[in-house]
């Protein structure tokens, strides 16, 4: 009985742990923005990571948005949103949706994440529908950038 407490209190532990990581780093990730010419404007480390990663840079630029709220039906049942990074293109009429991601362990909840990915990529197809739609994760452990959908 001891160990069954002892595991729930640890699992509970690092559900807030998560939690709290994780929406400290989504707080973070909304101030990450470069310029049209690739130039930082904000946080130095997670920049850094960034950096090294050319569509990164791009897709944190200024076509792209955080926090952009979604609505609509969905298979009939209604949801409401918030997108991490919307990066809109219009002139080669594409789309990127990058969900922020802080697990360590990315199989856990994969299958959920990939279920939201696939909403937002229906409800974008309703509000751009001649734009090819692309959702990925962004794996904030090691800043690798996943294509889902």
């Amino acid at each position: 009985m001891t160990n069954k407490i002892a595991d729930l209190i640890n699992d509970k532990m690092r559900q807030d742990y998560a939690t709290s990581s994780g929406v400290a780093i989504h707080a973070r990730m909304q101030h990450i923005f470069f310029d049209d010419k690739g130039v930082p404007l904000s946080d130095d480390d997670i920049v850094a990571y960034i950096s090294k990663n050319p569509e990164l840079v791009e897709y944190m630029g200024p076509l792209s948005r955080t926090e952009v709220p979604i609505a609509g039906y969905v298979n009939g049942r209604f949801i409401s949103r918030r997108i991490d990074r919307l990066y809109v293109n219009h002139n080669t009429k594409a789309v990127v949706v990058i969900d922020y991601k802080t697990d360590v362990d990315k199989e856990r909840f994969y299958n959920k994440y990939i279920e939201q990915l696939t909403e937002y990529h229906r409800l974008l197809s309703d509000v751009y529908p001649d734009y090819t739609i692309a959702c990925k994760i962004l794996w904030i452990n090691d800043f690798i950038l996943e294509n889902v959908i």
